[in-house]
């Protein structure tokens, strides 16, 4: 079975509290995006569980991979699973807070439902995606989503529509930021706005009341993240952010064209030009 892991992009993202056991109370709405990696999964030909990775580096060993921990999880939860053959090949970059290994650790559960005819509905797959990343159970439903918690409580149901609009997401090649890093530079306060009421008004508005608050210490650390959103902005995107924890910016574009003209100095990014919504599929 191969599969299409996507990437996500945040529409605002707000550092509400510090939680006692150390984790962060956050809002935000995520939107899948049409950056894909390829994930294929074949019950094993031996007795062993295994991952083969191709494409960008993955840096970490194949047992650290949510996609194997996904497995085990999936496994410990319904009591055992026969042993799988996965391989993944990796385009989404990482350390850009576009979500690729917490997609490909859901597509995998959503996988292997699928090639082992487990008949378990999504629920109860984004409970297990909860326990293997704070972004997973997103990707279960992969259609926009308000995420409060901790990220993995979710509401569905929002009037987001992007489908006449381009988006381009740009990687710094030379940029990267962990999750751990990007949460050590943070001071957690009550939004003025929810994000929730932020996303009701137009497009056009949302550069006045969307903030990711990660860029408050990831912009000064890292000049060249700030570059690339505001070139976006200068080259005429109608609302440009950094994604979740960064190093990766998007901007959203009412004009395709513009979007083009806007990666051609682009040189030193990663980059994707493509939709962004409901990629339910």
């Amino acid at each position: 079975m191969i599969l299409y892991p996507n990437a996500k992009i945040n529409l605002g993202l707000n550092i509400v509290a510090k939680r006692p056991d150390g984790y962060h109370d956050i809002e935000t709405v995520m939107v899948a995006t049409d950056w894909r990696d390829i994930l294929e999964i074949v019950p094993a030909a031996g007795p062993d569980m295994t991952l083969t990775t191709y494409g960008r580096p993955v840096d970490c060993p194949p047992e650290k991979n949510l996609v194997m921990k996904a497995y085990r999880a999936l496994a410990d939860t319904i009591g055992g699973l026969p042993p799988a053959e996965i391989y993944l090949e990796k385009v989404i970059p990482d350390g850009a807070g576009l979500g690729g290994g917490s997609a490909d650790a859901a597509f995998t559960l959503l996988g292997l439902n699928e090639v082992f005819n487990l008949g378990l509905p999504e629920d109860a797959l984004a409970k297990v995606a909860a326990t293997v990343g704070a972004d997973c159970p997103f990707f279960i439903y992969n259609r926009p989503a308000l995420c409060t918690g901790t990220g993995t409580d979710l509401t569905h149901g929002l009037k987001i529509d992007l489908a006449d609009r381009t988006v381009l997401i740009a990687k710094p090649r030379v940029a990267a930021v962990s999750t751990k890093e990007a949460y050590a530079g943070v001071v957690p306060s009550p939004a003025p706005l929810a994000v929730a009421e932020a996303i009701a008004a137009p497009v056009e508005n949302w550069h006045r009341c969307l903030h990711n608050d990660f860029e408050d210490s990831i912009f000064p650390k890292l000049p060249e993240v700030k570059a690339v959103n505001d070139r976006l902005y200068a080259a005429g995107a109608t609302y440009a952010s950094m994604s979740g924890s960064g190093a990766a910016v998007f901007g959203i574009f009412d004009d395709a064209k513009m979007a083009h003209i806007a990666a051609e100095g682009l040189t030193d990014c990663d980059i994707h030009i493509g939709k962004a919504g409901n990629l339910n599929v």
